[in-house]
């Protein structure tokens, strides 16, 4: 046991925004009848909030809490995402999306993947994409709710509004919000446990189980129990993004936009009635202001807000959950917004702790497969963003020929390989990307030299049928499906 006779009623976060939010909704709304639960958070300090895009595993997390749809699609001015459209990436003037659904129809040996590449070698297969059913409903800007969840889709929304939405949630149920600045952390000398937090107007919270939510600073984890980092800029060197809101110009799009420059690369996620943008760069390649014009260069309608620059080292704690304390969100690491993982990460990390909180003892055991999954599933989400930059045929900048030609961790190069000599892609510990690896390796340009034996089972006239059934069946989908403004209109107006 780490800390012996320990009772935990008490659990302290230490932070709003989104991560100190979510983590206290979830934990009031599920375990929180026999724990007090304070959140501590400054006006003063603003949040980050540019994490705008999410993935469809938050379904997921709304389910645990009871969540209306419409009612937080309104609240929060949100729309949906049914992937994101990744264009200059495998080279200029070249795109592809990467959408949430299952590509084709596998067999029980081998992937869709390998029926579309004897297709594709023998001339009768389209692009690949056109066998996902939410890749052509989302370029058709369409978009409804299927039976049966047949279409995954995810939201864009107001991170400051959905933290404000949620915090409605975690006081509902019980937890306290405490406005002040934390001046000190204090611990306890026989344990080195965290045992308060002293605030600058003096009040002290003291508390059984801290959750640093305090982003970047990470005041808990590394400032009092100084966990270490570790640095992955040497796969991922953009350490820098600007951050701007526009009007509306056009009805939202249902999916994300990702626009590569020759520094970085620009997003685009549509609002209701406004539209998040920023860039991403390397500030060796660029300079901030050269950064700014190039996103001011390329958005649409007017600004509503200043553009704003947010420094970044992408890496994670080495200890996630040391302790007494448990890092969520920025406090626990960063990877950059490409694939819109952020709040993913967030919540598996609440889910996590929710799995393993403890009754009395706060125990090694926990403590380690905590960090050992938390490890896992960064590790794979990093290594899922390197691929972006790792496989492309740009070769236009230094940038680009920078990643092209740069060392990468030894898991990502075995799956890159696998996948380029045989078409294989296997998933491992239930990660996160499955599909995806698929749509993004070939979409950035990476085509495998061969494909699984069975398919040659199936003649060319089969294989014809085959693939004219997938691309019919999404057609008749599509043809009936609604406009997605006019769903939203229809489904979850916005309340701002």
């Amino acid at each position: 046991m780490t800390n012996k006779n320990t009772n935990i009623k008490k659990v302290v976060i230490a932070g709003g925004g989104t991560a100190g939010w979510m983590a206290a909704a979830a934990i009031a709304k599920t375990i929180g009848k026999n724990l007090d639960i304070v959140l501590v958070e400054s006006d003063e300090i603003g949040t980050v909030g540019v994490g705008e895009a999410t993935i469809p595993t938050l379904q997921y997390f709304h389910q645990l809490l009871k969540i209306n749809e419409s009612e937080f699609l309104a609240a929060t001015n949100g729309t949906f995402k049914l992937g994101i459209n990744f264009e200059n990436w495998r080279d200029v003037n070249e795109d592809y999306m990467h959408a949430f659904g299952v590509t084709g129809n596998d067999c029980w040996a081998a992937g869709f993947q390998h029926f579309w590449l004897k297709g594709k070698s023998a001339g009768i297969a389209g692009e690949f994409g056109e066998y996902c059913l939410e890749n052509v409903v989302g370029l058709n800007e369409k978009f409804a709710q299927l039976p049966k969840n047949g279409l995954n889709y995810a939201y864009h929304m107001d991170a400051t509004r959905y933290g404000q939405f949620l915090r409605k949630i975690a006081e509902s149920n019980g937890a306290i919000r405490k406005e002040g600045k934390i001046a000190q952390v204090n611990l306890d000398h026989s344990t080195g446990f965290i045992s308060s937090l002293t605030l600058t107007n003096g009040e002290e919270i003291e508390g059984d189980l801290f959750l640093d939510c305090t982003g970047q600073r990470a005041l808990l984890i590394e400032g009092a129990l100084h966990t270490g980092y570790e640095d992955w800029s040497h796969w991922l060197p953009n350490d820098s993004a600007i951050a701007v809101q526009t009007k509306a110009t056009e009805q939202p799009k249902p999916y994300t936009r990702s626009i590569a420059h020759n520094f970085g690369w620009q997003w685009r996620i549509p609002l209701q009635n406004r539209v998040g943008n920023g860039i991403v760069y390397c500030s060796q390649y660029v300079s901030d202001d050269e950064a700014k014009s190039t996103l001011l260069n390329n958005i649409e309608g007017e600004t509503i807000t200043e553009p704003r620059v947010i420094k970044f080292r992408t890496g994670m704690r080495r200890k996630h959950w040391h302790k007494n304390c448990v890092a969520v969100g920025l406090a626990s690491g960063f990877l950059e917004p490409l694939e819109s993982t952020s709040i993913h990460l967030i919540q598996q990390s609440i889910v996590r702790l929710l799995r393993m909180f403890p009754q009395h003892d706060i125990n090694d055991g926990d403590i380690d497969e905590f960090n050992e999954q938390t490890r896992f599933e960064w590790e794979t989400t990093r290594d899922f963003i390197i691929l972006h930059y790792k496989v492309t045929n740009r070769n236009d900048s230094p940038f680009w020929r920078h990643c092209r030609n740069m060392e990468i961790p030894q898991q990502l190069a075995h799956r890159i390989k696998l996948f380029e000599d045989t078409g294989r892609v296997f998933r491992k510990n239930n990660e996160l990307f499955d599909d995806s690896w698929m749509q993004v390796m070939i979409g950035q340009g990476l085509t495998p030299k061969s494909y699984h034996p069975i398919v040659d089972n199936m003649s060319e006239e089969e294989l014809i049928k085959f693939l004219k059934h997938i691309k019919s069946n999404i057609a008749n989908v599509v043809t009936q499906l609604p406009a997605h403004g006019d769903f939203i209109k229809q489904y979850c107006p916005s309340t701002i």
